[in-house]
């Protein structure tokens, strides 16, 4: 990589380095990841927060610590504490699970915030500017940062209709979860979650990332494949599937 990332000083900004140029801080309120993966040419956030003083605040994190602006957005699914804090990132070019422009509605999600204590005022603002992506992965897609490629991989349904995960190739690899893994509590099946394609949603992110990579859930600390294999085992005996 033309850029020196073994200087990023992750934890002066309460970030979580997981490898070269790759990082993750966990927010406050419901301990949801954002991730951050820096190249020579582009800077790719995965996840925005949950309103956009949140989005604001990992906007001038993530600068800091790249050294030049956020240019590439993946949004892990359409859950509020996920996508709401977009609109911070101006000029951005936002990814998504195909179909998820059909399901991110701004006043659901105003609802959802402030059901989950979320000021009213700032669900509000959230909504009114909400962003959805330009571009849809209906499979894989491969970003080249400049350096260093990722993959954009469509591994649902399963937390919801709409799940997209990240790879970020290397030794180890790492992949972004989203909230087809939790760790910090109970995975959370609502409305909107396919029951019956969770744990097929969970032996993708294996075959994604192999026995030796290091899986970053959408809440809770960094687990192994030990881990989601033990979790995928859960989700299927308790929605009855094989």
């Amino acid at each position: 990589m033309g850029i020196d990332t073994t200087n990023i000083r992750w934890e002066e900004y309460g970030w979580e380095r997981l490898g070269d140029g790759v990082g993750r801080r966990r927010l406050p309120g419901w301990d949801a990841t954002a991730g951050l993966v820096v190249g020579d040419k582009a800077v790719l956030l995965y996840d925005t927060g949950s309103t956009l003083r949140e989005g604001a605040e990992l906007r001038a994190q993530a600068q800091a610590l790249a050294g030049r602006r956020v240019t590439h957005i993946a949004l892990s699914h359409p859950h509020f504490d996920h996508v709401l804090g977009t609109a911070a990132f101006s000029g951005c070019e936002v990814y998504g699970a195909v179909g998820i422009d059909r399901v991110l509605d701004g006043e659901a999600l105003k609802v959802s915030a402030t059901a989950h204590g979320v000021p009213v005022a700032q669900a509000a603002e959230a909504a009114d500017l909400l962003v959805s992506p330009h571009h849809f992965v209906s499979g894989e897609w491969t970003l080249d940062l400049g350096g260093r490629q990722v993959l954009l991989a469509n591994v649902g349904p399963g937390h919801s209709g709409h799940d997209l995960a990240l790879l970020i190739p290397g030794s180890p690899e790492i992949v972004f979860c989203g909230d087809l893994v939790e760790e910090s509590g109970e995975p959370q099946a609502g409305p909107d979650a396919v029951r019956t394609r969770w744990p097929a949603a969970l032996d993708r992110l294996l075959e994604l990332g192999g026995e030796d990579a290091v899986y970053v859930p959408g809440h809770g600390a960094v687990v192994d494949a030990g881990f989601v294999r033990e979790q995928r085992a859960s989700l299927a005996a308790q929605f009855g599937v094989s």
